[in-house]
C-alpha cells in the first residue's frame, strides 16, 4: 500500500485553477452547474493526477482505470481535470462550454469527448454503468488472464465513480449498488459528494436517511472523510482522502464507498453552501471575490500558466510510466497466450467469426424458446457473449446450458452453481439497473452482454435503453412475452404500446421475429450491428415455423423486411405487412384473398429500423410505391405504421389495454383473426 502522497503548493494551485475555470466557464455561457465543480476540485484532481491509471496520449488504452461522473450535471468537475491532465481538452474548449459543437456539452457524452467513459446526466445512471464496468473488468480478466496473481494482470483495473445526493436518491443507484455488494466487486470505488444540496435547496426536505449506513447494510466497505469537521471548520483533507482511496483499493472482496462531506461551492466567500450555485451562474461580483480569495487576477479565465504546465507535465510523465509498466505485462501476456491474444484482437475490432446458427424445420416453437437454442449454439462460438435475466431466466430462455453463473462462489445456489468468472448473469428483480449494467459492460469493450425481462417490464428500464441508443452502444436487450398472447396474467403483463414506444427512440433497433428461423437471423443482425443497441422482442406462445421451401429465406430479416411470399401472379394489388406472431395471420389471410381473386403479397417486417437503412431500390422492391393498398398487422397500437401503409391503407391493431383470458381468446376478441384481416383488406381495396 502506497502511504505517501506528494501534494505540493503547485498541486493546490492547480486545484484552485480548476475552481476558477469552472466559475468562469459557466459565467461565460450564462448557465450550468459550477458549485460542485468548485468544491469537489480536490477530489477530481487527486484522482486524475495521483490515483488513476491514465495515459493522456491514448484515451482507449486498454490498461486504463475507468472514471464515471454519475453527477453528470457537474461535468466541469471532469472537464477541468481533463484540461489540467492534457487529456485532449484545451482552454478554448472550456470557454465553449455548453455551446453548439463544443467538446464540453452540458453533461459528459461518450463518443463526443475523448476520455469520457460514458454518457451521464440522468442521475444514478453513472452508478449503474460503473457497476457494469466493474463486473466487466472481472469477466474480461477471467476470459483472458484468469490465472494471473491478484493485481498482476494487464486486465486488472479499478473503476471510480463520483455521485451526488441526486444519484443517491434515484432508485437505479440503489438497485445497482445492492447487486455490486452481492457480486463482491472489490474493483469499484464510489465517492458520494455529501453536500446536502439539490435544485430545491437543502436535501433535508426530502432526503433524511444515513446513506453511509445504507451502503454498510448492502455489504460495501465504507469510509467517511469530512471536510467540514462536523460543521465546525472547513478543511480540505486531501491526505486523508488519499489514504481512504488507498485503503479502498486494498479491499478486494467488497466494493468501496467513500462519503466525502463538503460544502457546495467552497471556498466562495459569500455563496458557499447556497443552493443557487448548484445549477446557476455565480455572478461577476462573487467570482471577483473568489479570485481575490485565491490570489488570481480578476479577469475571465485567468489561469495560472505555471500550475497548468505543472499538472499537464505530471500527468504526461505519470501516464508514460504507467503505460510502460503495463506494456511490459501485456507483451508477456501476449507471448504466453497467443490464442487469447487473437481473441482479444477480434473482440477489440468488434468483428465476428463465421457463425453457425440453428436452422429449424417446420413445426411450432415460441420465439423465446428458439432464442434460447440460438444462445446455446452461440456459446462455443462467441466466448465473449454472456448475459442473463432480471429473475426470469426460465421464462426468458437466456441461460446457456452448462455455463456457470457469474457470482462469488459462496453465492452459488442449488440451482445455479458458478464462480467469479462465470457466464450466466443474475440481475435480480432490477430491470433499471440491469439496463445500466449491460451498458457499462458494453462500454468496457471486450465482451457482448445481453439482459432480459418481460417486454411489459421494459417500462422499468427505458432510461438505460435510451442512453445506449444515444451512446451508440451495441447492447442487446431480450424482451419476451411480447403481446396479449401472454394470456391469463392479464393487462398488467400484456404490452400494448411498448413496440411503438421503443421504436420512437432514435438509433434503437426493435426486432420482432415471426418464427424460429427469423429468430436466428435476428440474433445474427443484433451481433453484427456494433453502433447501436438492439431489442429482441419474442413470443411466449408457440408460433408456426414457416416452411422455407415454400416461403422466402429468413435471411431477409437482416434487411429488416422482406417479401415472405408474393402474389400468385407477381403483381400484387394488396400488401399485408406483419411482424412476430401476426405473420401467421398474414400468411393465412393471403391464401383466402388469393382464392377470392385478390393478388396479395405478404411482407414480414421484423425490424422497421433495419428496413429503413436499406437503399431505395430495395425498399421499392419490397413495398412498391405503385401498390398503395396495404394493411399492417401487429398486436399493439397502430402508431408508427402509417409510414408504411399510407393514406390508402389500414392497420389491424390494439388500441386498448388487454384483459385476463387465454392468449387465443385474447387474439380472437381483439380482432386478430384471419377473417378480420381479410375483412380489413377488402375494405382497403374497396
Amino acid at each position: 500500500m502506497n502511504t505517501t502522497l506528494n501534494w505540493t503548493d503547485q498541486d493546490k494551485r492547480a486545484v484552485d485553477t480548476a475552481r476558477i475555470l469552472a466559475a468562469d466557464a459557466v459565467e461565460k455561457v450564462g448557465n450550468g452547474h459550477p458549485g460542485t465543480a468548485i468544491s469537489l476540485a480536490p477530489l477530481a484532481y487527486l484522482l486524475y493526477q495521483k490515483v488513476m491509471k491514465t495515459d493522456p496520449s491514448d484515451h482507449l488504452w486498454l490498461g486504463r482505470d475507468r472514471f464515471l461522473m454519475s453527477a453528470g450535471h457537474a461535468s466541469l468537475t471532469q472537464y477541468t481535470q481533463l484540461y489540467l491532465a492534457g487529456c485532449d481538452l484545451q482552454l478554448q474548449d472550456l470557454k465553449e462550454l455548453r455551446t453548439w459543437g463544443s467538446k464540453t456539452p452540458g453533461h459528459p457524452e461518450y463518443h463526443h469527448t475523448k476520455f469520457i467513459e460514458g454518457t451521464t446526466g440522468p442521475l444514478g445512471a453513472g452508478v449503474s454503468m460503473a457497476v457494469g464496468m466493474a463486473m466487466a473488468a472481472r469477466k474480461e480478466r477471467g476470459l483472458f488472464d484468469p490465472e494471473a496473481p491478484a493485481g498482476q494482470s494487464p486486465f486488472d483495473r479499478t473503476i471510480y465513480c463520483i455521485a451526488g445526493d441526486g444519484c443517491m436518491q434515484e432508485g437505479v443507484a440503489s438497485e445497482a449498488s445492492s447487486l455490486a455488494a452481492t457480486q463482491n466487486l472489490g474493483n469499484l470505488v464510489l465517492f458520494y459528494d455529501d453536500n446536502r444540496i439539490s435544485i430545491e435547496g437543502d436535501t433535508k426536505i426530502a432526503f433524511s436517511e444515513d446513506v453511509q449506513a445504507r451502503y454498510e447494510a448492502y455489504g460495501w466497505h465504507t469510509q467517511h472523510v469530512d471536510f467540514t469537521n462536523g460543521g465546525t471548520k472547513y478543511e480540505e483533507k486531501v491526505e486523508e482522502l488519499y489514504q481512504a482511496i488507498e485503503a479502498a483499493k486494498q479491499v478486494t472482496d467488497k466494493p468501496s464507498f467513500i462519503k466525502v462531506t463538503t460544502v457546495i461551492g467552497w471556498p466562495l466567500p459569500n455563496k458557499q453552501g447556497d443552493h443557487s450555485v448548484h445549477g446557476s451562474k455565480i455572478g461577476a461580483e462573487e467570482i471577483s471575490a473568489l479570485k481575490k480569495e485565491l490570489g488570481f487576477d480578476d479577469e475571465p479565465f485567468a489561469v495560472d500558466t505555471e500550475a497548468v504546465e505543472y499538472a499537464q507535465k505530471n500527468a504526461a510523465e505519470r501516464g508514460k510510466q504507467l503505460r510502460a509498466e503495463w506494456e511490459q505485462k501485456f507483451e508477456a501476456w501476449k507471448q504466453a497466450n497467443p490464442d487469447k491474444a487473437e481473441l482479444l484482437a477480434r473482440v477489440t475490432d468488434r468483428t465476428l467469426p463465421e457463425l453457425d446458427l440453428p436452422v429449424f424445420e417446420p413445426g411450432k416453437k415460441a420465439t423465446r424458446a428458439a432464442s434460447g437454442e440460438v444462445l446455446n449454439a452461440l456459446a462455443s462460438q462467441l466466448p465473449e457473449l454472456w448475459g442473463g435475466s432480471a429473475d426470469l431466466a426460465g421464462s426468458n430462455n437466456t441461460t446457456m446450458k452448462g455455463e456457470p453463473s457469474f457470482l462469488p462462489a459462496e453465492r452459488a445456489s442449488e440451482q445455479f452453481q458458478g464462480n467469479e468468472y462465470g457466464r450466466t448473469l443474475h440481475f435480480g428483480i432490477r430491470e433499471h439497473a440491469m439496463g445500466g449494467i449491460v451498458n457499462g459492460i458494453t462500454l468496457s469493450g471486450l465482451t457482448r452482454p445481453y439482459g432480459a425481462t418481460f417486454f411489459v417490464f421494459a417500462d422499468y428500464m427505458r432510461p438505460p435503453v435510451r442512453l445506449a441508443a444515444l451512446m451508440g452502444l451495441p447492447s442487446i436487450f431480450v424482451w419476451t412475452h411480447d403481446s396479449v398472447g401472454v394470456g391469463e396474467d392479464g393487462p398488467t403483463h400484456q404490452p400494448i404500446e411498448h413496440l411503438a414506444a421503443y421504436r420512437a427512440i432514435p438509433n434503437l433497433a426493435i426486432v420482432r421475429p415471426a418464427d424460429a428461423n427469423e429468430t436466428s437471423y435476428a440474433w445474427r443482425g443484433a451481433l453484427e450491428h456494433t453502433d447501436n443497441p438492439t431489442g429482441l422482442v419474442l413470443s411466449r406462445q408457440d408460433l408456426p415455423i414457416v416452411d422455407r421451401t415454400e416461403y422466402a429465406s429468413a435471411e431477409g430479416v437482416l434487411k429488416g423486411a422482406y417479401v415472405l411470399k408474393d402474389a400468385a401472379n407477381g403483381e400484387p394489388q394488396l400488401i399485408l405487412i406483419a411482424t412476430g406472431s401476426e405473420v401467421q395471420l398474414a400468411v393465412e389471410a393471403q391464401k383466402v384473398l388469393e382464392e377470392q381473386g385478390v393478388a396479395t403479397r405478404v411482407v414480414s417486417m421484423p425490424c422497421q429500423e433495419w428496413f429503413d437503412e436499406q437503399d431505395e431500390a430495395y425498399q421499392e422492391s419490397v413495398l412498391p410505391k405503385s401498390v398503395t393498398k396495404r394493411v399492417s398487422i401487429e398486436a399493439g397500437i397502430a402508431q408508427g405504421w402509417s409510414k408504411y401503409v399510407g393514406f390508402d391503407g389500414a392497420s389491424v391493431s390494439i388500441e386498448s389495454f388487454g384483459a385476463s383470458a387465454s392468449g387465443n381468446v385474447m387474439f380472437e376478441k381483439l380482432g386478430f383473426t384471419v377473417d378480420n384481416v381479410v375483412e380489413t383488406a377488402k375494405k382497403v381495396i374497396g
